[in-house]
């Protein structure tokens, strides 16, 4: 491993987080106050831009931006995003969203729970998750029984930054890193493989660095059309449209109310979301083809077909299941369609508890299986959703289907295809090994959280597993839309928080990091790679004799 590279990569990352840092900062001294500015804002942009500087002063060597290589794009890239949650959390712990330092005599327990807290909601923003902690007994700003808006009494630079962390987390902050330095960091590509594992990486131009500037321009006019709608035709304020604007394309799911997107009870309001959710679940290399007008290109997508018929049929079947229970055509429609596309897509906005049928809610249990699959499927690869992908789902799907027909066919070839292409070997290999490595993550995840959560149902772990692996937010039995997961205690929140960045990361990622020969040295590498020289050298020489 090229320690010299990790140390250019992540200085570099660290530098840039103190930009958007230094921005909130600024915002909390107008709508907060000077002085919450300073304690939240001031020291994480002075860490972040001092660590980050050291490391390249003192880690990089002249010519360490030519030795990247996949090993050191892929462990910079998971490394990155445990940092950037570590200062991500400070604001929250020293702004005392949570209980922190600066707490009026706090306890050790608070504080420590408080840190744990700040951790969760960083790790949840910067991957896009949306499961939040913030409620009346763990945040100092709410009063139980009293506050009935938890999330809405945070200071508003605290709640900015909340959804700031998933804006960013959304394209990546590795994609934004290619496009603003690119020339200093170099290996655009390796990052990029890194930064999105499988077939999901497009050039819409020549050079990396043109791709990274044409999805990051097509990302903000698209958050900005959203803010403009959501402002000018709907109940929003301008705080709540930024805010859902910086949530909703990265399908991230963070509110400033605690009832999310139902607190406006605004079919203008769903509507738009339910737009963005949807544009945020399709892959941004078709979305840049048909704003260049090449529609036909993109509608002839077979994911995207795919991705079309997975929500309708989704929505008719919810919709069906609602309106067999009581509820009628418009509700039923209305609320299956908004949920079907926020689950789907890992948006985790909701409108209406799904959670509890059994005790006076209006949602069957089919509608919990589905909405559990929906989890677990996500949508588009290349998009910013969460989940397994369509992609690699139908393509699994289609090697089962061709081994099922040679036991009948031995002899007949079959090739798997995807849009009409040939996919290679190498690629189907990494979808069955992330599929298999997904399932035992997801077995052993289950079995690890039931022992932290003795107490719960059945029903709440495997879903809050799989919310936390597809970054989705709110899960089902205990942990529903309508709750929070702050009655979790601190090892389930840690170990959700790694199945957060481990789905963020497309799970591979995260493997290669921990990996032992990710971390072999290098003199240990290139001796193996001498010897093994030496040793042709002499069996050509005993073959020459």
């Amino acid at each position: 491993m090229r320690s010299d590279v990790l140390y250019l990569i992540l200085g570099w990352t660290l530098i840039a987080l103190a930009i958007p840092l230094v921005l909130c900062g600024i915002i909390t001294c107008m709508l907060d106050s000077i002085e919450l500015a300073l304690r939240a804002f001031a020291l994480p942009s002075l860490i972040s831009f001092s660590v980050g500087l050291i490391m390249l002063s003192f880690g990089t060597r002249t010519n360490t931006s030519e030795r990247l290589r996949d090993r050191e794009a892929f462990a910079g890239v998971a490394l990155v995003w445990p940092i950037a949650v570590f200062i991500g959390a400070l604001p929250y712990w020293l702004g005392g969203m949570f209980n922190g330092p600066f707490m009026i005599d706090p306890s050790i327990m608070d504080i420590g729970r408080g840190a744990i807290n700040s951790w969760f909601e960083s790790m949840s923003g910067f991957t896009t998750t949306g499961a939040t902690v913030i409620a009346p007994n763990m945040s100092p700003n709410c009063i139980p029984g009293v506050t009935e808006d938890c999330i809405n009494s945070q200071a508003k630079g605290l709640l900015l930054w909340r959804s700031l962390t998933q804006w960013f987390g959304g394209m990546g902050i590795i994609m934004l890193g290619m496009m603003l330095l690119s020339r200093v960091i170099g290996g655009g590509m390796a990052l990029a493989r890194a930064e999105l594992t499988g077939p999901s990486l497009s050039r819409l131009r020549p050079k990396l660095k043109q791709t990274a500037i044409a999805l990051w321009t097509l990302y903000i006019v698209l958050t900005c059309i959203e803010f403009l709608l959501l402002w000018s035709a709907t109940p929003m304020d301008w705080f709540d449209a930024v805010n859902h604007s910086l949530t909703t394309l990265p399908t991230g799911g963070f509110s400033t109310h605690d009832a999310s997107i139902g607190y406006f009870d605004s079919i203008a309001v769903e509507t738009i979301v339910i737009a963005f959710m949807f544009i945020g679940g399709i892959n941004f290399t078709l979305l840049w083809f048909i704003k260049e007008g090449e529609i036909k290109k993109a509608f002839g997508d077979e994911e995207f077909r795919y991705y079309l018929i997975y929500i309708l049929v989704a929505t008719l079947a919810i919709a069906a299941a609602l309106i067999g229970s009581g509820t009628g055509i418009g509700t039923s429609l209305r609320h299956s369609l908004f949920h079907v596309v926020s689950i789907g897509t890992s948006s985790g906005f909701v409108t209406t508890n799904y959670r509890d049928y059994s005790n006076g809610g209006d949602w069957p249990l089919v509608t919990h299986l589905i909405i559990f699959v929906l989890m677990i499927v996500g949508a588009s690869a290349g998009s910013t959703a969460g989940g397994l992908k369509l992609l690699r789902v139908t393509l699994a799907f289609k090697v089962a289907m061709r081994e099922l027909v040679k036991i009948a066919q031995p002899r007949k070839i079959d090739q798997i295809r995807m849009n009409g292409e040939v996919v290679e070997g190498n690629q189907i290999g990494l979808i069955v090994g992330m599929l298999i490595v997904w399932v035992g993550l997801f077995g052993l995840s289950s079995i690890i959280l039931a022992i932290f959560m003795p107490d719960n149902t059945f029903e709440s772990v495997i879903t809050v597993v799989a919310s936390s692996l597809g970054n989705t937010g709110p899960a089902l039995g205990e942990y529903g839309p309508h709750d929070t997961w702050a009655s979790m205690n601190s090892g389930a929140l840690l170990i959700t928080s790694i199945l957060m960045w481990f789905g963020r990361l497309e799970l591979l990622t995260a493997v290669i990091l921990i990996h032992p020969h990710t971390w072999r040295k290098e003199e240990k590498v290139q001796s193996d790679r001498s010897a093994i020289a030496l040793y042709r050298r002499l069996m050509e020489d005993d073959d020459k004799d």
